[in-house]
């Protein structure tokens, strides 16, 4: 019944003439009873066995390996014959503009009724300190920074990864955000840089509003104001910030990279493993309970960690992203004149990181991290280990990478799990700087 019906629910949408359906009067029923053996029955006929259930069973793997195996992409997907929607004649003409040749410039801006109507919707957090933000008509915002405070600026941008707008919209949010939390900043500001395909008006204004609503979502729970921003036509739909965040003008609040000292501890707060599941989510090679668990890791704001950090007399602190572990790691490393010992066995993973990493299927963004492995000592005798790869594993929305005083470590990780950051776990150790040129040392 499936074929026919998915074929009157196209024929349905489109307003056109349904197909009728007679249902045969007898089919075929096989039911197990428990003790691998079944019974089945057509019309008068029945039979029953052992046999019956291994035929049964043999059926149902084989339809169950629809929702498991999927064939390999295709290189273009074409739309299948009079697969067309009805349209008024004022979208007639959206969509043959859509598909016609995009301007550049100020030409590829979305228009200002579509932007108009689905910011219009937005209720961004008030703040005293912005005094013209989004909904003034004016060109840019103005936000005043408050005495004996500083500001930190940061940007993020990438493209979507996951078809939820709403989602990848806090996802991108919360990435951008990341930043000024390693920081020990708080968020004050935010402007916007969106790029949507072009499309029928109503589509693009629904697009551009559930993009935004998760998004301000995550910025309203942060206390920062989208005070604007610009939106652009493009082919695929990305999302990005650029955001101010206020810290005391004396710095005495800074967690910078290059604080470390030997005898410190490093901490990590997330797991790690986004690269390699949405590489394979793109092939449809990752279970779906996989990815909901990453895109619940990637949606956990940073601030509370980094707060809790901060009062555990954290020394350094970064947010993980497209560096990968290793990256970010040599980043801390250098400026503060130490090296670092890495225990790959403790580190936190994402369901089904190992499983995917493991076939082989890797983030676009790894190749150019692997390039790192210089910084590693002896790293041929890892490279069988099964998180040896994970170490280069670009990370979107990654938890925070801290050093952390031998003395408070164990109190802030018992704090961190206690705040919502089960998986904080402690990865390694700060050394002192050896002769050797490689600065991070590997143990299994």
């Amino acid at each position: 019944m499936g074929p026919p019906l998915a074929d009157n629910l196209r024929l349905s949408v489109q307003g056109r003439t349904l197909k009728a359906y007679r249902p045969q009067s007898s089919w075929l029923a096989l039911i197990s009873t428990g003790d691998k053996f079944a019974v089945a029955s057509r019309g008068a006929l029945g039979f029953w066995g052992a046999w019956v259930w291994r035929w049964k069973d043999h059926i149902d793997r084989s339809f169950m390996r629809k929702f498991a195996e999927f064939p390999a992409m295709p290189g273009q997907v074409t739309a299948a014959p009079n697969s067309q929607l009805a349209l008024t004649a004022d979208e007639s003409l959206q969509a043959i503009s859509a598909i016609a040749m995009r301007c550049g410039g100020c030409g590829a801006k979305v228009g200002a009724t579509v932007l108009s109507r689905a910011l219009g919707q937005l209720q961004v957090v008030d703040r005293d300190d912005v005094l013209i933000g989004l909904h003034d008509p004016d060109d840019a915002a103005v936000v005043r920074v408050p005495p004996g405070k500083a500001l930190v600026h940061s940007v993020d941008f990438f493209r979507a990864f996951v078809d939820d707008p709403y989602l990848f919209g806090k996802v991108a949010a919360n990435h951008a955000l990341g930043d000024i939390f390693a920081m020990g900043a708080d968020p004050q500001s935010a402007t916007a840089i969106a790029t949507v395909p072009p499309g029928l008006e109503a589509k693009v204004e629904d697009l551009l509003f559930q993009l935004m609503s998760g998004a301000v979502e995550v910025l309203n729970e942060a206390g920062c104001a989208l005070v604007g921003g610009h939106t652009g036509e493009g082919a695929e739909l990305a999302l990005g910030f650029a955001v101010n965040g206020l810290i005391d003008e004396s710095l005495v609040n800074v967690t910078r990279k290059g604080g470390m000292q030997p005898g410190d501890v490093l901490i990590l707060t997330k797991p790690i493993g986004t690269g390699t599941l949405f590489a394979a989510h793109a092939r449809l090679a990752a279970k779906g309970r996989w990815i909901d668990a990453a895109l619940q890791s990637m949606v956990l704001s940073n601030r509370l960690a980094a707060q809790c950090l901060r009062e555990f007399g954290a020394t350094a602190c970064t947010d993980l992203t497209g560096f990968g572990l290793l990256g970010h790691l040599v980043e801390m490393t250098k400026p503060s004149g130490v090296d670092a010992e890495l225990v790959l066995s403790n580190l936190p993973l994402l369901d089904g990181a190992l499983e995917t990493v493991a076939a082989g299927i890797v983030s676009s963004l790894q190749p150019a991290n692997v390039r790192l492995r210089r910084a590693l000592r002896h790293q041929e005798q890892f490279v069988s280990h099964p998180h040896y790869p994970l170490i280069f594993d670009p990370q979107t929305a990654g938890g925070l990478l801290a050093s952390v005083p031998a003395d408070r470590v164990a109190g802030c990780v018992a704090a961190l799990q206690a705040l919502g950051y089960p998986h904080t776990a402690i990865i390694g150790r700060i050394l002192a700087q050896d002769e050797a040129l490689e600065p991070v040392l590997l143990l299994p």
